[in-house]
């Protein structure tokens, strides 16, 4: 009996170690395609990682499973142990309602029959989850007769979200929040709500989305006018998105434009906030039509279609309002170096490497400055930014020169080089960003949700 509990104990050891090992092996290799996945992701690369990150919960799974004795020798065995930082439980949020439950012994002593005192006591919290609930709510308005005046008093009814709805404020927020920010496309949420005995086809909650989409839209344009009155700059970008072709049964690419106004890494205390639109195509006519009423700097990458807002207006014919103010154009620096990046990745060029860390230089400058005032900024950048820059494009032309103009390395070069003014204007300014990464980041919901978004196509239709 002891040699096979012996033999069970170990082999427990070893399929403990064996899915760790490729827990750990998986994890490196989801990390190194989110790596890749550095700007605009595609659909095949996002379905690589969901995929293997859906592995590793299955193998995290069959962790759990196993003994605690077993997993706790496979924890002693490995030579590398788990920093204690990832080994401590997080304390339970304060914030959360309280149910105390009291394990007492008893109040008499069982060996005397004395009343027991009170010294202390142990307390362990355990997390618990209530699953969220239906309720209907009804609206009751009795009709008042007055014998004298011969006359029937009633209350008007309550205003609804959607005419004649049936859905609630509250119910219709959580719609929304699970389709757009929780990634639930209606098909899901209506099996969900099923199981919780309420029938809500997707249909119905589909028009739910729409009249919400109607309801919304004055919000939308107060958020628009409040973006376009950024300060300073704002950060722009744009990714692709398939439509429905009703009646042909294939897809076109639309667009979705992003425009994000954040100046807290300038020390303001303004709000963050982020405007999406929707065009069809991606012709500059759009981004025009969309800044229409925006004056100042532009955080963006090398599209084409930007270019007409930088340039200087025509002057105007006689009797018509003069044409608005060119926009300062600010390169992303983190575009810049992610061709070095590739580059060094493929190649393990030194040449690459060394653009990485003189890049690098830039960045850490920018964490030493992070949430400072902007003249604070601007003053640090012009003493340690400004003369890394020179040196920068020094090197990038002299690497250029020593570079045949066919290879990948020479056009990295080049993209710096034909924009360098705007790729050193973030220096001269405190307001300005390094790169273009808040428009980027508030993108990825888009990249997660790009096979869900006709219906969130429909409704910015509304919108613009």
């Amino acid at each position: 009996m002891l040699h096979e509990a012996n033999a069970r104990n170990e082999a427990q050891q070893q399929e403990a170690l064996y899915l760790r090992t490729w827990v750990e092996k998986l994890k490196l290799q989801i990390a190194v395609l989110k790596r890749l996945r550095f700007g605009r992701s595609s659909e095949k690369l996002d379905g690589q990682i969901e995929q293997l990150e859906l592995i590793v919960e299955e193998l995290q799974a069959s962790q759990g499973q196993l003994p605690s004795a077993a997993k706790a020798a496979e924890t002693e065995a490995d030579n590398e142990p788990e920093p204690e930082r990832n080994r401590r439980r997080r304390a339970l949020p304060a914030s959360l309602p309280r149910e105390t439950i009291e394990h007492s012994p008893g109040i008499d002593c069982p060996d005397c029959g004395q009343a027991l005192r009170r010294i202390g006591e142990d307390v362990a919290e355990q997390l618990e989850y209530v699953p969220e609930h239906f309720k209907v709510i009804r609206h009751v308005r009795p009709r008042l007769a007055c014998a004298c005046c011969e006359r029937v008093l009633q209350a008007p009814a309550p205003s609804r979200p959607i005419d004649r709805g049936i859905a609630g404020p509250a119910l219709l927020a959580h719609v929304l929040v699970s389709k757009y920010l929780d990634h639930l496309p209606l098909y899901r949420q209506s099996a969900i709500y099923a199981r919780q005995g309420v029938e809500l086809d997707r249909a119905m909650l589909a028009d739910w989305v729409g009249g919400c989409s109607r309801l919304l839209a004055p919000l939308l344009e107060a958020l628009a006018s409040y973006v376009m009155q950024a300060p300073a700059k704002l950060h722009a970008d744009d990714t692709p998105a398939p439509v429905l072709q009703p009646g042909r049964g294939t897809t076109k690419t639309g667009r979705f434009w992003v425009y994000v106004r954040d100046d807290r890494n300038a020390g303001s205390t303004d709000a963050p906030a982020v405007l999406f639109r929707y065009s069809p195509d991606r012709k500059a006519q759009h981004p025009a039509a969309h800044l229409k009423g925006f004056t100042g700097a532009l955080q963006a990458d090398a599209y084409g279609g930007f270019a007409a807002l930088y340039e200087t207006p025509s002057k105007p014919k006689p009797n018509q309002p003069p044409p608005p103010p060119p926009l300062k154009e600010v390169a992303c620096w983190a575009h810049a170096r992610r061709k070095f990046y590739e580059l060094f990745e493929a190649t393990a060029s030194p040449v690459a490497k060394e653009a990485l860390e003189r890049i690098g230089e830039l960045y850490r400058i920018e964490k030493s400055i992070r949430g400072k005032a902007a003249e604070e900024r601007r003053k640090v950048r012009l003493e340690q930014a400004i003369p890394r820059l020179r040196t920068l494009h020094d090197w990038l032309q002299a690497t250029l020169a020593q570079t045949s103009a066919k290879q990948p390395l020479a056009e990295a070069c080049r993209y710096v080089l034909r924009r360098w003014a705007s790729f050193e204007r973030y220096a001269e300014d405190g307001h300005l960003e390094i790169d273009n990464n808040p428009a980027e980041r508030a993108l990825r919901g888009v990249a997660t949700t790009r096979s869900l978004c006709i219906s969130l196509i429909s409704a910015c239709k509304h919108w613009d």
